[in-house]
């Protein structure tokens, strides 16, 4: 059981630093569509679509981590009841 609650919680913090890290390169993207310069029209829309695809990952990604997280808060207090019979 302790195994894989240590398993849970290395993938909750897998997931929450795999999305700050996307949230972090969408907005790189994002700021190279809003700061002025000579682009084309195409290059602005692929920064776009790159930045939000990656803000919608990121998403996914704190969704999937805050899963975890209540798992882990779960097994945990199982234990807890488990424990206090």
């Amino acid at each position: 059981m302790e195994q894989r609650a240590k398993k849970l919680a290395e993938k909750m913090a897998d997931f929450r630093r795999f999305a700050i890290i996307l949230l972090a390169v969408g907005v790189f993207f994002y700021l190279g569509v809003i700061i002025p310069s000579d682009k084309s029209e195409m290059d602005l829309n692929i920064m776009m679509m790159a930045s939000m695809s990656l803000l919608a990952i990121s998403i996914f990604l704190f969704i999937q981590a805050k899963k975890c997280q209540l798992k882990l808060m779960d097994m945990e207090e199982g234990n807890d009841q488990m424990n206090q019979r």
